[in-house]
C-alpha cells in the first residue's frame, strides 16, 4: 500500500488550500527554475528512466513519445497539447487534479514544454467541466501573477505561455488528432497517421499531445528521481496512478495507489469491499468503457497494471474500474455503452458510423431476448470488422465491450433468448 510521503497528489480530495500559496506548502514549484537549468535533454531521459507511460489509456512511454520531437527547430513553433477531455465513462481521475491540485499540471505544463522546445502550451478541457475549467483557470491567473508563467517563466529564462481551451463535449475530441482538429477551430474529427503530431501536429508544427495526469507527475518525478518512481510497481508498469473506482463497491473513490497493486487490495483497502460480498462480484470492466470487461472470479486474483490486465483479455486504460454485482444486468450495460459510441461517433469512417449503429440495434434485441441464437456470432463477427478498420480507436472502443460480452456471458444472452421463446422470460430481462 502506498505511503502518504510517497503521494505525488497531496491534495486529490481538496481538504487543504488550492491556491498557488497551498500548492507550494506542499512542495510544489519548489527550485523549478533548477530543473530547468538542467537541460531538455536531461529531462527527457530522466523521464524515460522514470519508466512513466501515458496515463490517458494507451500506456505509451511518456519519455519516449517527448524524444520524438524535433531536437532542432526548422522555424515553425512546438507546442504541447494537453488533454484534458476526460470523457471516457467511468473515469474521473483528472478532473479531481483540475479542480483540487491545479498546480501540479500548471508546473508540469512549463516543465514538459520547456523539454520540447515549446513556448506555447493549450490545456483542452471538456465541455462538461464547468467548475474545473473555474479553478484551473484561476490557478493559471495566480500563476501569471507570480511571474510563474510568461516572460522568464519561474525565473528559468524561458519564456512560456499556457491556454485553456474549453471544448463543447463532444467525446471524440479526447482522440488526440480530433482534439487538435477542435483546437483550430474544426470539426472533431481524428485525422489520418502518418503524418504523427510530432512531425505535423497543431497549425502543422510539431506537437506533443499528453494526458493532464502524465503531466501533472512531471515536476514530482524530476524532483525526487526516477528511480525512485521507477520504485513502485513491476517492470514496464512503474510509478504511482490514480485509480478511479465506481459502481457496485461499498464506497467509491479516486485514490492513488502504487502500479501493480493487486485488484482485491485496491477494493478492500480503499473501497470498503464489494457490494453484498466477494460472492456477489459478477463483473468488472478495469478501465474504462472501452476496455472488454473481466469475470469476477477472473478478476479477482488481477494485478492492476498494463501487462497483467492485458494477460486477463482486457487492458488497464485509464484506471477507471467499474464493478458489477450479480444483481446487474450485464447485457444492458453493455448495450448502454454501445448507445454511447453511436452517439459519439463522428461519422467520418464507414465501419465505424454504420457499424455502431447496428451494432447497438442488435445489443437492444439481445437485452430483450428478441434475437435468434445465430445473432450472437454475427455480432460477433461485425465487432471484428469494425474493429482496426477505422483512422482512430473509436470503432475498437465501440467492438471491444462486445466482445468482452460474448467470450464471457454467451451464455447469459443464449439463456435470455430460450426464455422469452418459450414464455419465460424474468420480470427483471423484460424491463
Amino acid at each position: 500500500m502506498l505511503k502518504d510521503q510517497d503521494r505525488i497528489f497531496t491534495n486529490l480530495y481538496g481538504m487543504h488550500d488550492r491556491t498557488l500559496k497551498g500548492a507550494q506548502m506542499r512542495g510544489h514549484w519548489d527550485g523549478t527554475a533548477g530543473i530547468i537549468e538542467k537541460g531538455r535533454d536531461w529531462i527527457v531521459q530522466q523521464m524515460k528512466d522514470s519508466g512513466l507511460r501515458g496515463r490517458g489509456g494507451a500506456g505509451f512511454p511518456t519519455g519516449l513519445k517527448w524524444s520524438f520531437m524535433p531536437k532542432e527547430s526548422d522555424g515553425r513553433p512546438a507546442y504541447l497539447v494537453v488533454n484534458a477531455d476526460e470523457s471516457e465513462p467511468g473515469t474521473c481521475k483528472d478532473r479531481e487534479i483540475m479542480r483540487h491540485d491545479p498546480h501540479t499540471l500548471i508546473e508540469g505544463c512549463l516543465i514538459a514544454s520547456f523539454a520540447m522546445n515549446a513556448h506555447a502550451c493549450y490545456i483542452y478541457i471538456r465541455g462538461e467541466y464547468i467548475r474545473e475549467r473555474e479553478a484551473l483557470q484561476a490557478a493559471i491567473d495566480e500563476a501569471y501573477d507570480s511571474g510563474l508563467l510568461g516572460k522568464n517563466a519561474a525565473g528559468s529564462g524561458w519564456d512560456f505561455d499556457l491556454y485553456l481551451h474549453h471544448g463543447a463535449g463532444a467525446y471524440i475530441c479526447g482522440e488526440e488528432t480530433a482534439l487538435i482538429e477542435s483546437l483550430e477551430g474544426k470539426k472533431g474529427m481524428p485525422r489520418m497517421k502518418p503524418p504523427f503530431p510530432a512531425g505535423a501536429g497543431l497549425y502543422g508544427c510539431p506537437t506533443t499531445v499528453n494526458n493532464v495526469e502524465s503531466i501533472a507527475v512531471v515536476p514530482t518525478i524530476l524532483r525526487r528521481g526516477a528511480d525512485w518512481f521507477s520504485s513502485f510497481g513491476r517492470p514496464n508498469n512503474a510509478g504511482t496512478k490514480l485509480f478511479g473506482v465506481s459502481g457496485h463497491v461499498n464506497n467509491p473513490c479516486v485514490v492513488e495507489e502504487a502500479m501493480s497493486i493487486s485488484f482485491e487490495e485496491l477494493i478492500d483497502k480503499h473501497c470498503g469491499g464489494i457490494r453484498g460480498g466477494w460472492d456477489n462480484l459478477k463483473a468488472v470492466i478495469p478501465g474504462g468503457s472501452s476496455v472488454p470487461c473481466v469475470t469476477g472470479e477472473n478478476m479477482r486474483d488481477a494485478v492492476m497494471d498494463f501487462d497483467a490486465l492485458k494477460e486477463k483479455g482486457s487492458s488497464l486504460g485509464t484506471a477507471a474500474v467499474i464493478v458489477m454485482d450479480k444483481q446487474t444486468d450485464i447485457i444492458k450495460a453493455i448495450w448502454r455503452l454501445s448507445k454511447f459510441y453511436k452517439h459519439e461517433s463522428c461519422g467520418q469512417c464507414t465501419p465505424c458510423r454504420e457499424g455502431t449503429g447496428w451494432m447497438m440495434r442488435v445489443m437492444d434485441r439481445l437485452v430483450k431476448g428478441e434475437a435468434e441464437v445465430e445473432e450472437i456470432d454475427m455480432l460477433l463477427s461485425v465487432t471484428k470488422q469494425v474493429e482496426g478498420h477505422t483512422i482512430c480507436a473509436l470503432g475498437d472502443a465501440a467492438a471491444w465491450p462486445i466482445q468482452g460480452l460474448i467470450k464471457n456471458f454467451r451464455e447469459e444472452i443464449e439463456d435470455r433468448i430460450k426464455a422469452k421463446r418459450t414464455g419465460r422470460m424474468g420480470a427483471m430481462a423484460a424491463e
